[in-house]
């Protein structure tokens, strides 16, 4: 009896210095000496007892009910083994699906190609907790990147708990993330796709590109907060990682100096013709400018743009096809884009107030090449005559579409690029980047597309946001007419057809 009790004693005293050690390596992972001599005399404990036992444990095994009860046992740790094994291979190899129905979870092909050729290590430091709003945001986007590459180093840190860390990195609120690499640091306020991949192309770059706004003739102000200023897209950019600047074109040319992209945004009076000879000078050394001109307007740039074959206008283009239901004739919502970088897998429409056509002659700029963006329907025309309220096609005065609305131009040595490799883009409005307009979702991202191709950095072009808001169908007035010919007549003159069939068969019965 003795030996029994000691026996008994030893198998317990086994098990609980095997948990002991477990649980002391999960605790305090620094004492390994200490969790492997727990282990150890565990392990010495039960071997023991097994062996003081082994007389009774050979006759307990032989009888059936063990042998029933040990095949279940078997089934059951079996199954165990193989849902461990599936679990397994799930996290290490296994997929991801997005059934969101706006894939707001699938992460960009923009993201994935910066991913994709990530070869530093960041250090992604995110101050939240989990009770705070970003907090989960922060951990979704994050478990995606890390998912793709194992350069993206992810903390998670409570500057609650932690406050000496969070001062460290100066954090001054909640859900702040910092990127941080060999190169310099970056925060991130706000837990967005377009943000973190921004933080994350910025933080591996040496320096940031300038783009300069224009000023001095009437142009849309970059700092101006009202409808008709641009500090709606001077925010996105900035987002970005660009350096946002704006200045005069004075003769010393200041604006010009290390500037990337120059954005000349509307302007209302002449460009003077010195001023213009900088712009080309500019242009041609190598240069890349964004011209967002208004129709009729005088700009003093009609000499210049006839240099490189660029004609303007003349009249509004109204396009009964492409244009705002139920709006102005003007107003239109440009839904057809070429083949180019600045337009690849684009789908959203462009919503333009107003705008004038462009049109390119090879002949005087053989060294140009000239690639539409987007253009108008086959139905569109050049309206010049404005005295009726409702402008109609004259046959034999208004020139009849499709016009171009939007347009690259990069010049070229015979079939290569020239180098420096000059290029502008030409939009014939500029009320569609002010604050007005630039929010809806297909302005901002052919805004930041132009932008990023001619910064020679496609990699940061827009990643459109995947909110959880309502997405409108906006439509054309064709699609207009056949939504109330099909709802308020084809439907119930279907029904009323059926019904009468009913009753009329009903009758003869």
């Amino acid at each position: 009896m003795a030996i029994t009790s000691i026996m008994r004693w030893l198998g317990i005293l086994g098990v609980v210095l095997a948990l002991g050690g477990w649980v002391l390596s999960e605790i305090d992972p620094s004492r390994p000496g200490t969790v492997a001599s727990l282990e150890g005399l565990g392990l010495l404990c039960l071997a023991m007892y097994f062996v003081g036992n082994w007389q009774r444990l050979k006759t307990f095994s032989t009888q059936r009910s063990t042998k029933l009860g040990f095949n279940s046992l078997l089934a059951i740790f079996l199954m165990i083994g193989i849902l461990i094994i599936v679990n397994f291979l799930v996290i290490r190899h296994g997929g991801r699906w997005d059934l969101s129905e706006t894939q707001r979870f699938s992460l960009a092909p923009q993201t994935f190609q910066v991913l994709g050729q990530l070869n530093q290590d960041v250090h992604v430091r995110v101050f939240a907790h989990e009770r705070s709003p970003g907090f989960g945001a922060y951990r979704d986007l994050l478990d995606a990147y890390t998912h793709i590459t194992p350069h993206l180093l992810v903390t998670f840190i409570d500057p609650e708990k932690e406050p000496q860390i969070a001062q460290e990195f100066n954090i001054t609120k909640i859900d702040t993330a910092v990127f941080s690499s060999d190169v310099q640091t970056i925060q991130v306020s706000k837990p967005t796709e377009a943000n973190l991949t921004s933080a994350l192309i910025r933080v591996t770059k040496q320096e940031k590109k300038r783009i300069a706004f224009l000023e001095g003739h009437g142009e849309r102000r970059v700092k101006n907060s009202e409808s008709g200023g641009l500090s709606f897209l001077r925010e996105r950019l900035e987002s970005q990682g660009y350096e946002v600047d704006r200045g005069l074109l004075t003769e010393d040319a200041v604006i010009l100096h290390n500037t990337t992209v120059l954005i000349i945004p509307g302007p209302r009076e002449p460009i003077p013709q010195s001023q213009t000879a900088l712009l080309k000078n500019f242009v041609e050394t190598g240069g890349r400018v964004l011209f967002l001109i208004d129709p009729q307007t005088t700009t003093g740039l009609t000499s210049l743009f006839a240099q490189w074959g660029i004609t303007l206008g003349p009249g509004i283009i109204v396009d009964p096809e492409d244009r705002v239901s139920q709006g102005s004739p003007t107003a239109l919502l440009v839904r057809r884009f070429t083949n180019h970088g600045i337009t690849q897998g684009f789908t959203s429409p462009i919503l333009i107030p107003v705008s004038q056509s462009l049109s390119f002659d090879q002949t005087t700029a053989l060294k140009w090449t000239f690639t539409s963006l987007t253009q108008s329907s086959e139905e569109s025309w050049a309206e010049t005559n404005f005295s009726q309220n409702t402008p109609t096609f004259e046959e034999g005065e208004d020139r009849k579409g499709p016009f171009t609305i939007a347009a690259a131009m990069e010049f070229t040595q015979g079939n290569k690029a020239a180098e420096p490799h000059p290029a502008i883009v030409i939009i014939g409005n500029s009320a569609f980047a002010s604050n007005a307009y630039a929010k809806f979702p297909g302005n901002t991202d052919f805004l930041l597309n132009a932008i990023s191709w001619l910064a020679q950095e496609e990699a940061l072009i827009s990643i459109a946001a995947k909110e959880k808001t309502f997405a409108p169908f906006i439509p054309n007035p064709t699609q207009e007419h056949m939504l109330l010919a099909v709802q308020v007549f084809s439907v119930p003159l279907l029904l009323l057809f059926l019904g009468m069939t009913i009753w009329r068969r009903r009758s003869q019965l």
